[in-house]
């Protein structure tokens, strides 16, 4: 049972890891000024995406990081006057985020 919850997170995160890593830089050059938490989510993203790649197929501590990202992003509620680029990258770190903790 725990081998396909770690498979179906490591799935998730291996389609939209590499979308995220060019999604959250652009958000914080479009959006930035009007959305300063785009910065934060960026670099939470940089921390996250580090710990993946030294914990290979293992699962990554990610909880500390997720649990900021739901606070800064009120639970990935997207803002009304952003971009589909910006709501694209709200919705996968949902989803990394359901995965994790199934």
């Amino acid at each position: 049972m725990m081998s396909e919850q770690i498979a179906t997170f490591n799935e998730i995160v291996e389609k939209n890891l590499e979308t995220l890593d060019l999604y959250t830089t652009a958000i914080t050059r479009a959006h930035g000024k009007n959305h300063p938490e785009a910065f934060v989510v960026r670099e939470l993203f940089k921390v996250m995406n580090e710990k993946i790649k030294q914990t290979g197929d293992s699962k990554p501590h990610l909880e500390a990081e997720f649990t900021q990202l739901r606070e800064v992003t009120d639970h990935y509620k997207i803002p009304e006057d952003v971009c589909e680029t910006y709501a694209s990258t709200y919705c996968m770190l949902s989803e990394i985020d359901k995965s994790y903790h199934l």
